[in-house]
């Protein structure tokens, strides 16, 4: 593992610095922490569809601009509209993106769709479809975990089954996000059930507003509505809506191109979240703590901001081996666990920091510290051990695959 740029990826990182401080939307140097209540919808394809007028003007100018470099999905290969970039570099335009607040390169869309096409979609649906995911046209969600199938997504038992030239689809999916904001949404449905949970499962993609299909919030503890459920009643879609062969899409759905996967984009956003706790902490006679009470707090903040350098090392351990052309296995887990587990600590220790004050919900509340950030985050994260693979999961592929304990 090496800390230091090598050359050629120094002169990538000056190309990036140098496009960031030119061309970044005023919209986007301006993001306050209340930006949700005034309209911000996170990601560019969100603030160019559904965003205010503010919003929609920011993120066209960002992605002209983008798509310039071809860095609107620099992990795909140059021939489908990306970049090509290596794993690192790929690294390094995150990190320069995450430290500079701009919307980063995601999207189910992007990371997700695009790459499974390029390896398993037909011409037809590539040229169809890749080039509404470049531009922001058509935003995607993903359809995968149920109510009986989110860490065993292989036991999903939403059906498809064959009329005509159709799938008639039938069933339920849960934790959609961003479903009240996308298009269309891509899901795994099972069109043989009599076959191995892994062999009968079809991957699919469908327009999410058609009829048959409801979404349903799901509203966070702190009244964020970010996920979705959706309900899937005779929704017929076409059999050509399939990508890869019919029971191959478990197969199909893993296999993604090789591109960053160090979650770096988290760990710069917990740094900085530390950085402006220990900034608005320095403010003479900041009336919400008290020497006596913070100072037993002050040593869990510096702990925290070790932690996140702990963090930074695992992601670009795992950059680094992906660079090197090794495939991350529990090395990955590791850093999924350590990240999500450390996200609630921050949270905690934000709560902690701030005392009753931190009994303030409203972000608008002037009397809110930080606009009662670490509020929002706390129960907002509550889900942060589940989602993606709970901790569970994870400590399971550690012991098996990392230290070669036995199964059961």
């Amino acid at each position: 593992m090496n800390w230091l740029d090598t050359a050629e990826q120094k002169k990538f990182r000056i190309k990036v610095k140098d496009f960031l401080d030119n061309y970044i939307p005023n919209y986007y140097k301006n993001i306050t922490p209340n930006r949700l209540a005034e309209g911000h919808t996170g990601g560019w394809q969100y603030d160019y569809k559904v965003g205010s007028n503010e919003a929609k003007e920011a993120a066209l100018d960002w992605v002209t601009n983008l798509a310039k470099h071809k860095w609107v999905a620099p992990h795909w290969p140059i021939e489908y509209g990306g970049a090509g970039l290596s794993p690192m570099e790929q690294f390094i335009l995150r990190s320069e993106f995450a430290w500079n607040n701009v919307p980063p390169v995601a999207g189910p869309g992007v990371n997700m769709l695009g790459p499974t096409i390029v390896l398993h979609g037909t011409e037809e649906q590539k040229k169809e479809l890749l080039p509404d995911i470049l531009s922001g046209e058509i935003t995607w969600a993903q359809g995968y975990s149920e109510p009986g199938a989110g860490s065993d997504l292989a036991s999903l038992t939403t059906r498809a089954i064959k009329d005509g030239d159709d799938y008639v689809v039938n069933g339920q999916k849960i934790w959609t996000s961003s479903a009240h904001k996308a298009d269309w949404i891509f899901i795994l449905v099972r069109t043989d059930n009599d076959a191995p949970k892994h062999r009968g499962i079809s991957f699919i993609y469908t327009n999410i507003k058609q009829e048959g299909i409801e979404v349903r919030p799901i509203i966070s503890g702190g009244w964020e509505h970010a996920t979705n459920e959706t309900f899937y009643q005779d929704v017929r879609v076409p059999i050509k809506q399939r990508i890869g062969d019919e029971n191959r899409g478990w197969y199909v759905a893993m296999t993604l191109l090789d591109h960053e996967r160090s979650n770096v984009s988290g760990m710069i956003e917990k740094k900085k979240t530390l950085d402006s706790l220990i900034k608005f902490l320095k403010i003479k006679n900041c009336r919400y703590v008290k020497s006596l009470s913070f100072s037993s707090y002050s040593r869990q903040v510096v702990d925290r901001y070790i932690e996140c350098e702990v963090g930074f090392n695992f992601s670009l351990r795992i950059i680094s081996m992906q660079d090197s052309g090794l495939i991350p296995n529990q090395e990955a887990s590791t850093a999924k666990l350590y990240n999500s587990e450390l996200t609630q600590k921050i949270d905690n220790t934000g709560m902690k920091v701030f005392g009753l004050y931190s009994n303030l919900w409203d972000p608008n509340d002037i009397r809110s510290p930080m606009h009662a950030s670490f509020t929002q985050k706390y129960v907002h994260h509550i889900s942060a051990t589940i989602a993606g693979g709970t901790s569970e999961i994870q400590r399971n592929i550690i012991a098996t695959r990392g230290l070669g304990l036995p199964r059961g």
